[in-house]
C-alpha cells in the first residue's frame, strides 16, 4: 500500500543526499522515481538537486509535474507514465516550500493512484515556525520521520539558525536561500544562548 512520507531534518542533516540515494535504489531495481523540487529552490541551480557531499541529479519542478499529469492520468488506469516512463514513486526535495494545495495533490497520488510519495524538507524556519508546506505534511503524512543531525555540542540539532556578522538573526523574510555561510543547525539550548559555534 502506497504512503505519503515526510522526512524532515535541520539543515545539514543530509536530506538531499538521502533523496538521491533513494532515487538510486529505485533505479537499481529498474524502477522510475520522479525527482522533483519547488521552483523557489534555485540555490544549486535550476532543475538540479545537489547535496553538500557532491551527489547531484537532474530534477523537475513540482508545479510543472502536477500540471502535466492533471489531465493525462486517470484514476482507473493501472499504470501511470511521465515522459514515457512508468512512475513507481515520486520524490520531492525542499518540501517545506510546497504550498498546502500541492501537498494535498501529492497525497492524491498516494490515495487514488497507489504511487508512494516521499518528501524531504525542513520542519521549521529560522524563527522555529513551521513552513506552510511542512505544516500540511505534518498534518496529513502517513509516515513522519526525522533525519537527525547534531549541534556542535553533540546534542540533537533542531533549530535552523540564520546568522550574520557572528550573531543569530531572529527577524526577516521566512525564505532566504543559503547554506553554511548563512545557516547553522543548533540545539535548543545553544539557540537560546546565541552560541553559534564551539569556542576555541
Amino acid at each position: 500500500m502506497a504512503k505519503l512520507y515526510y522526512r524532515y531534518g535541520a539543515m545539514g542533516s543530509s536530506k538531499s543526499a538521502n533523496i538521491l540515494m533513494v532515487r538510486y535504489n529505485y533505479e537499481e531495481r529498474e524502477q522510475y522515481a520522479v525527482l522533483l523540487k519547488p521552483k523557489v529552490d534555485n540555490r544549486d541551480g535550476e532543475r538540479v538537486i545537489q547535496s553538500r557531499i557532491g551527489l547531484s541529479a537532474p530534477a523537475g519542478y513540482v508545479d510543472e509535474f502536477l500540471e502535466e499529469i492533471a489531465d493525462v492520468w486517470k484514476k482507473e488506469d493501472e499504470e501511470h507514465f511521465y515522459h514515457g516512463q512508468k512512475v513507481d514513486a515520486v520524490l520531492v526535495d525542499e518540501a517545506q516550500f510546497l504550498t498546502p494545495e500541492e501537498v494535498d495533490i501529492l497525497s492524491d497520488l498516494v490515495d487514488f493512484y497507489e504511487i508512494p510519495v516521499i518528501c524531504y524538507g525542513l520542519r521549521t524556519d529560522f524563527m522555529n515556525r513551521l513552513f506552510p508546506g511542512s505544516r500540511r505534511l505534518m498534518e496529513i503524512a502517513d509516515v513522519i520521520e526525522e533525519v537527525p543531525t547534531v549541534c556542535w555540542c553533540g546534542r540533537r540539532a533542531q533549530y535552523n539558525t540564520r546568522y550574520a556578522d557572528g550573531k543569530i538573526v531572529k527577524e526577516g523574510a521566512q525564505i532566504m536561500l543559503g547554506s553554511n555561510e548563512s545557516y547553522v543547525a543548533l540545539c535548543r539550548k545553544h539557540y537560546k544562548e546565541g552560541r553559534l559555534f564551539k569556542e576555541e
